[in-house]
């Protein structure tokens, strides 16, 4: 099975807010700033994830700088992210948000949108730039965020032209046992042990939802919906599901891993290139402040927080 020890989003040489960087204030937009939406996709294979490195290519850095050349702002505004994706992780709902002055917003709105497109590259795309209604915080007012892991089972190998999206597994896999296995992992628990522990941080999540299906292709897609992620859950949860489905473990196998809490070596974080963020929820406008407010409370098991637990997130994650 592929792995990848590929945790880019937080490599040591991440830039953090210098002189010339407006930091946005997560509360809400400072006096005389506006709050932007930003929905947006990009292919992660040429990327060391989402956040922005000093030395490395990021979809943070190429979004941040476009940003300042298409304004002509003498600082960078810096974004504020849904899911901060690892390297080599896509997405095709991610949203962010910017914070920037009532005169550049006044003078760019109704070109920022073709002139991103201009400016950036390829295989990074703003979608949409839309004014955000108050309360809103793309990582904290967000109430669940949408992954798919597609892999293929097929003997001759992936379509060529799926290549980029879709991992290869090597032995037959069973897709009603994996989502048997899936079954005993839902709710509320301490996914400690599927997750890259980080200091300070809880590792309680709510899965929502985790299911498998193959298509007419054969290519088999898990989807997986939680409040929030922690590092590596996703990924470290598929590696365990796909040992069940190709016979090497037992159906119970994942939610013992689970109940012991602590790492287990034989649980791989497969390759990130078979995920992708498809989408963030979000309340109703009028409640998009409730929700960003709640989500910075620390959380403990049974406590209904419906949080972030740790105000991360999804910091670094998946």
């Amino acid at each position: 099975m592929g792995q990848s020890n590929a945790d880019g989003a937080d490599s040591a040489d991440r830039t953090d807010s210098a002189d010339n960087t407006y930091s946005a204030d997560v509360e809400g937009a400072a006096p005389g700033h506006v709050r932007i939406r930003l929905d947006l996709s990009y292919d992660g294979k040429d990327f060391s994830g989402w956040a922005r490195q000093r030395t490395r290519r990021t979809v943070q850095g190429e979004i941040e700088d476009a940003l300042r050349t298409v304004t002509r702002s003498s600082r960078t505004y810096e974004l504020t992210v849904a899911g901060r994706t690892d390297a080599g992780v896509h997405a095709r709902g991610q949203v962010a948000h910017v914070d920037l002055p009532d005169d550049v917003w006044a003078e760019h709105r109704e070109r920022l949108l073709r002139r991103l497109a201009g400016r950036l590259s390829h295989d990074v795309r703003v979608w949409r730039v839309t004014e955000a209604p108050p309360g809103f915080n793309a990582r904290f007012s967000a109430v669940w965020r949408r992954y798919a892991y597609r892999v293929t089972d097929h003997p001759g190998g992936v379509d060529p032209l799926l290549r980029g999206h879709v991992l290869w597994h090597d032995w037959p896999l069973d897709v009603a046992a994996m989502n048997a296995a899936s079954a005993g992992l839902l709710g509320e628990h301490d996914f400690a042990a599927y997750c890259k522990r980080r200091e300070g941080a809880t590792t309680i999540r709510t899965l929502q939802r985790l299911e498998w299906e193959r298509d007419a292709h054969g290519v088999i897609t898990a989807t997986v919906r939680a409040d929030a992620f922690c590092h590596n859950m996703v990924r470290s949860l598929v590696g365990a599901l796909l040992f069940v489905g190709d016979g090497h473990r037992p159906v119970e196998w994942p939610a013992k891993v689970l109940a012991t809490g602590v790492r287990d070596s034989a649980v791989h974080v497969v390759r990130p290139h078979g995920l992708t963020l498809e989408e963030v929820g979000y309340p109703a406008d009028e409640l998009l402040g409730e929700r960003n407010r709640a989500a910075r409370n620390k959380r403990t098991l049974g406590a209904n927080l419906n949080g972030d637990a740790d105000g991360g997130g999804d910091a670094g994650c998946c």
